[in-house]
C-alpha cells in the first residue's frame, strides 16, 4: 500500500542483487560459464520482481521503503514507485537479460569485467527510479558513469577513447550542476527528501536557478538539443550491450528527472522555462530527423532517431497537460523498447558482416528473411506505424501539441503541432529508406548468401520486444490506467502551484532587486 512500508524490501533487493550477483561472478572459472551464471542472475532479476505486479492503479507511491540513513545529516534511505516510475524499473529488468543474451559471442574479451559491468549499470538503472531521497538518487544517477564509460572505454569500436571521454566530459558536467542543485535544496529546503521537497513552496529566484542546475544536468543526459552531441559517438562507439541500456534506461533517467523534480519542485521555473524548452524539443525533433536522413552508417541512423524521438518525450513534458505527459511517459517506455531491438539487430548483422554501412548490408531481404522480419517490424513501430506502440506516444504527444495554440497574427495557430508534423514524416523517410536498401537493395558482394540467418539465441532476445511492440500498440489500456493517476495528481499539483506566469521583464527585476540585496547585505557586512 502506498502509506504502508512493506515488511518484504522488494525494491531494495531488486537494487542490490545485481551487486551480489557480480560479487559471486569473481568465483566463477570459464568464460561460457560466466556467461550463463550472469543469465542466470539476470532472470532471478526478473523473478524477484514478481511483488511489483501488485502494483495499484492509484496516485501516490506505494512499495515504500523507509530507514534512517545519516541521521546528522538527514539522510534517509527512502525508496518508493508511483505511476511514473514503475514502468522505467520494469524496463531496466528486463533489459538486463537481452543485453547478456546479445553479447554472447559479440564480446570476446575480458567476458566476466563485461558482464560485472552490466550488473553494475542494473543497480545504479533501479536504484535510480526508486530513490525518494535526493543524496540517494545522487549517489545511483553517479554510479551509472563508472561502467558505462567502461563498457565505451574498453569494448567500443576503434573510436571508443574518443567518445568514452566525451560521454564522461558531458555527464560529470552535468552532474555537477546537479550536486548544487541539491546542496541548494537542502540548505533552503531543510531536507533531502524528495517528497517533502515536492510539497514545499520557494520563492521564483531561488526555482530559477536550481531548474536552470537541474535542468542543464537532465538535457545533458537525454540529450537534447543542442547538448546532444555525446550521443552519436557514444552510441556508434559502444557494444551493442551498451547502446541497448544507453537507448532503452540512461536516455530515460533526464526525462524522468523533469517529471520528478523540475515540474514539482520548481514548478513556476518550469513554466517560465516552458516556451525554451518546448523550442529546443522542436528542433531535436526536425534536427535529429534530418541528420539521420543523410547517415551511412545504420548505428548512427538509429543514434540521431533518438534524438529526435527523446524531442517528442521533453515536448510532451513541457505541455503540461495530461495527454502530452501521458504520452511522454508512453514514449519513454516505447523508445527503449524499438531502439533497444534496434541496436541488437544491429549488433547481429555487425558480427556477420563487421560493417554497419548500409551499402555492405544491403539485400538482405533473400538471404535473412528473419533478421528483415524483425527489421521491418522495429522499423514500422520507430516511425509510429498505426497498430505498433511507437504510434501511441507519438500520437498522444502530437494531440496534445496541437491542442496548444500560439497567437500570430492575432489568429490562434497550432504551431507546436505543426512543426511535429514534418518531424514524424522525416522518420518515416529515414526509417523507410534504410529498410528498404537492407531488404532490396543491390549486394555489394555475394558474402551474404553465406551469412546463416537468426539462431535460437538471436530469436530469444527479439521476441519480447516484437510482442511489446504489438501489445503496447493494440492494447495499451493497461499502460495508460496504470500511469494516469500519478500523472494527473501531478499535473494537478503543478498547475495549482505554478502560480502567476511571470514575464521576462519581471524575472529580470526580481533577479536584479535580488543581487542588490544581496550586494547591499554583503557592503553592511
Amino acid at each position: 500500500m502506498p502509506s504502508e512500508t512493506l515488511s518484504y524490501p522488494v525494491l531494495s533487493v531488486l537494487t542490490f542483487w545485481p551487486v551480489v550477483a557480480a560479487f559471486l561472478l569473481a568465483f566463477v572459472k570459464g568464460e561460457e560459464n560466466v556467461r550463463r551464471a550472469t543469465l542466470g542472475a539476470s532472470l532471478v532479476e526478473v523473478v524477484l520482481a514478481w511483488p511489483l505486479l501488485g502494483f495499484q492503479k492509484i496516485a501516490g507511491y506505494q512499495f515504500t521503503e523507509l530507514h534512517t540513513w545519516v541521521a546528522d545529516w538527514g539522510l534517509q534511505y527512502h525508496m518508493a514507485v508511483d505511476g511514473i516510475s514503475i514502468m522505467m524499473i520494469w524496463l531496466s529488468i528486463f533489459t538486463l537479460p537481452l543485453c547478456v543474451l546479445c553479447s554472447w559471442t559479440y564480446i570476446k574479451e575480458r567476458i566476466k569485467e563485461f558482464h560485472v559491468c552490466l550488473l553494475l549499470m542494473t543497480t545504479a538503472c533501479v536504484g535510480v527510479f526508486s530513490a525518494l531521497d535526493l543524496v540517494l538518487f545522487y549517489v545511483f544517477w553517479e554510479a551509472l558513469l563508472i561502467p558505462m564509460y567502461l563498457l565505451i572505454a574498453i569494448w567500443g569500436g576503434d573510436d571508443r577513447r574518443y567518445a568514452s571521454i566525451k560521454f564522461f566530459i558531458y555527464t560529470l558536467a552535468g552532474s555537477t550542476l546537479l550536486l548544487a542543485a541539491i546542496a541548494a535544496l537542502r540548505i533552503e529546503g531543510g531536507t533531502f527528501s524528495i517528497p517533502e521537497l515536492s510539497a514545499m513552496t520557494f520563492d521564483f529566484n531561488f526555482q530559477f536557478w536550481v531548474f536552470l542546475g537541474m535542468g542543464i544536468a537532465f538535457a545533458i543526459k537525454v540529450p537534447m538539443f543542442p547538448f546532444h552531441t555525446w550521443l552519436p559517438a557514444a552510441h556508434v562507439q559502444a557494444p551493442s550491450a551498451g547502446s541497448v541500456i544507453l537507448a532503452a534506461v540512461l536516455l530515460k533517467m533526464g526525462t524522468y528527472g523533469f517529471l520528478r523534480f523540475s515540474l514539482p519542485i520548481t514548478p513556476a521555473a518550469s513554466d517560465f522555462f516552458a516556451p525554451m524548452m518546448i523550442a529546443l524539443s522542436l528542433a531535436a525533433i526536425i534536427y535529429g530527423g534530418a541528420i539521420a536522413l543523410g547517415q551511412h552508417d545504420i548505428k548512427k541512423l538509429v543514434a540521431y532517431s533518438s534524438v529526435a524521438h527523446m524531442g517528442f518525450v521533453t515536448l510532451g513534458i513541457f505541455l503540461f497537460s495530461v495527454r502530452g505527459i501521458e504520452g511522454a511517459i508512453v514514449q519513454m517506455l516505447n523508445h527503449g523498447i524499438i531502439t533497444g531491438a534496434m541496436f541488437m539487430l544491429i549488433g547481429t548483422i555487425y558480427e556477420r558482416s563487421h560493417s554497419r554501412e548500409i551499402t555492405s548490408n544491403m539485400g538482405l531481404g533473400k538471404y535473412l528473411p528473419a533478421f528483415m522480419f524483425f527489421w521491418g517490424l522495429f522499423a514500422l513501430a520507430s516511425f509510429g506505424f498505426p497498430g505498433t506502440n511507437g504510434f501511441v506516444g507519438e500520437f498522444l504527444v502530437i494531440a496534445a501539441a496541437f491542442n496548444e495554440t500560439v497567437t500570430i497574427g492575432g489568429c490562434q495557430v497550432p504551431l507546436y503541432g505543426l512543426i511535429t508534423a514534418p518531424g514524424a514524416m522525416l522518420a518515416a523517410a529515414y526509417m523507410l529508406k534504410v529498410s528498404l536498401k537492407l531488404a532490396w537493395g543491390k549486394p555489394s558482394s555475394a558474402k551474404g548468401k553465406f551469412w546463416p540467418d537468426l539462431n535460437a539465441r538471436e530469436w530469444s532476445y527479439l521476441i519480447l520486444p516484437a510482442v511489446m511492440v504489438f501489445y503496447l500498440g493494440l492494447a495499451p489500456g493497461g499502460l495508460l490506467s496504470t500511469i494516469d493517476p500519478s500523472i494527473n495528481a501531478a499535473v494537478e499539483s503543478f498547475h495549482e502551484r505554478k502560480g502567476e506566469t511571470l514575464t521576462p521583464e519581471m524575472i529580470i527585476t526580481n533577479l536584479s532587486e535580488s543581487v542588490a540585496t544581496s550586494v547591499s547585505q554583503e557592503s553592511t557586512l
